[in-house]
């Protein structure tokens, strides 16, 4: 269902100004000093391990497949 605006609250909404500001133009947050390492579940290192070791398998793959395409390794 539509909802509509009279004209009042159209031209009130108009003349509402907003200030935009870049990320990178903005100031930078303040950091806590004293911030360690994450504490994580075994569970969760073992996922993100598993993951790190496939990324590297499928690198891999992709290496070996150019290289075989290019003829390195003969026929």
């Amino acid at each position: 269902m539509a909802t509509f605006m009279n004209d009042i609250e159209i031209s009130e909404s108009q003349n509402e100004m907003y200030e935009l500001v870049h990320p990178l133009y903005d100031a930078p947050e303040v950091k806590r000093s004293a911030v360690g390492l994450m504490a994580m579940a075994t569970g969760v290192k073992f996922s993100l391990i598993v993951m790190r070791a496939y990324l590297i398998v499928m690198i891999l793959l992709v290496f070996y497949s150019v290289l075989h395409q290019a003829g390195v390794f003969g026929h």
